[in-house]
């Protein structure tokens, strides 16, 4: 029994030692370690990757007075944002300068710049207050990609800084959001919000132009089909590239990644047109639920088994233990 014992001890040391040992090592070789920021946006990785970006152009002296320029505008940005957040807004009064977005923030919106602009209908529950507050201010500084543009207000939603001008209003907007466009989303809702208008989803028949309908004539869908085309390559024009389907997205690059990819882009894929998406931590998980649901339907299946499975095993152990102690009886 004690040579057993022994034996058992030996393996069970070495299967541990490969699987958290050898694994987690090769892993964090293979792919950079992020920190996530708890989807806080106060600008503290914008800032940080600016000042490396400053001190890499300072030891290679190439354009220095560009990443300057890039640091100090992002601090004045982003202290400009946190003071906006302090202040006390009027839902009441935001409702008029939320009627100025409402115009392209819609439902059944037209391309325009590159992407469909996202309905607003969940802001208030999907979209973290800072970020709202900076995508009014400056949409290309919001969403990390202002390395895109030789000047911010040539993003496609530049023009908002001119219709909702004071710190004031940018406060109201958001305050009527928050109180008026807060209501429960279903997982569904919130990954069409927020990542529809780019991603496709092959699992779940899902595309840029939404859910794919059920056609009579072939040729009906082909005429579908050539719209999904198009659209494809307006968005394909805008980033750079055609976005990835996000089907099995977890399962390929696990939670962590997405996390930390979906609250800053640039911190897993440095220059990417990707921008940032602004979720809350609430609104993460609906989008990351949703995920799941297509990519691995039969994962609540599997955590429902895995104890009766594991339970089946100690029994099965016990048995073949008293088995064995039965047969060996009297050989020692």
């Amino acid at each position: 029994m004690n040579k057993e014992l022994k034996i058992f001890g030996v393996v069970t040391f070495f299967t541990l030692f490969l699987y958290w040992g050898v694994e987690p090592f090769a892993h964090s070789q293979m792919h950079k370690h992020v920190e996530s920021h708890g989807f806080t946006y106060d600008g503290t990785a914008d800032i940080k990757e600016a000042e490396a970006k400053l001190a890499a152009a300072k030891e290679s002296g190439n354009k220095v007075e560009k990443a300057e320029a890039t640091a100090k505008a992002k601090k004045e940005f982003w202290a400009n944002v946190v003071k906006i957040s302090k202040l006390k807004g009027d839902p009441v009064a935001g409702e008029a300068g939320f009627a100025m977005c409402a115009g392209c923030h819609m439902d059944g919106a037209m391309n325009m710049g590159g992407v469909i602009p996202p309905s607003l209908n969940h802001a208030g529950s999907l979209y973290d207050k800072n970020y709202l507050i900076a995508l009014i201010k400056n949409p290309a500084m919001a969403g990390n990609v202002d390395h895109k543009y030789k000047d911010t207000s040539m993003h496609p939603m530049g023009s908002v800084s001119s219709m909702i001008t004071t710190d004031q209003d940018v406060a109201n907007v958001v305050a009527y959001l928050k109180a008026n466009k807060a209501g429960e989303l279903t997982t569904k809702e919130a990954f069409t919000e927020a990542c529809e208008r780019c991603h496709a989803m092959r699992y779940a028949k899902t595309t840029q132009l939404g859910d794919t309908p059920k056609f009579k004539y072939k040729k009906d869908e082909l005429k579908h089909q050539v719209k999904i085309l198009e659209e494809q390559d307006l968005v394909k024009a805008y980033m750079g590239k055609l976005p990835p389907d996000l089907s099995i997205i977890i399962r390929a690059r696990s939670e962590h990644f997405l996390e930390t990819f979906v609250e800053n882009p640039q911190s897993q894929l440095a220059g990417t047109s990707m921008p940032r998406v602004g979720l809350s931590h609430e609104g993460y998980e609906k989008v990351k639920e949703y995920l799941t649901e297509i990519g691995d339907p039969s994962k609540p299946a599997r955590e429902a088994i895995g104890p009766w499975v594991i339970l089946f095993f100690i029994i099965f152990t016990g048995l073949a233990f008293l088995w064995k102690k039965e047969k060996w009886n009297g050989h020692h």
